[in-house]
């Protein structure tokens, strides 16, 4: 069982075996795929899964806090599993590229910023946009 079946299991959710191809989809992907890859790569694996079964199904699953929904500003809603690990997304402005990661200088920044401004930072998301570096 991989880790969103998991998740669904554990929160008492039923599992038909086209939410369980999804579960796996989202589980494998290393990228953050929108509704119709994901319909692509799950219906390659089942050819009966519509694209009506993946839509409901993806918002199934955020609706639960399984997986977050993200919007890189190219007019898809993009997912990937929820995890309580921050990271940051880095997107290629000329490939659709994400890139995730942490930087712990911008974290004590953000931080202090809102402290200066009389906040206590408890959530955020940080999304750069950026274009190659041509050599």
């Amino acid at each position: 069982m991989d880790r969103i079946e998991k998740l669904c299991a554990d929160r008492g959710m039923r599992m038909t075996e086209q939410r369980r191809v999804i579960a796996r989809m989202l589980s494998a992907a290393h990228d953050h795929p929108d509704v119709e890859e994901l319909h692509r790569r799950a219906h390659a694996v089942d050819p009966h899964i519509s694209i009506a079964t993946v839509y409901r199904t993806v918002r199934l699953f955020e609706e639960a806090g399984i997986i977050d929904r993200l919007d890189f500003r190219d007019g898809r809603a993009r997912y990937e599993e929820h995890s309580d690990e921050h990271h940051d997304h880095l997107i290629d402005m000329k490939t659709g590229k994400v890139v995730e990661f942490v930087d712990d200088e911008i974290e004590a920044l953000q931080e202090a910023i809102a402290r200066r401004l009389g906040y206590k930072l408890v959530d955020h998301r940080l999304e750069l946009y950026g274009m190659p570096v041509e050599d």
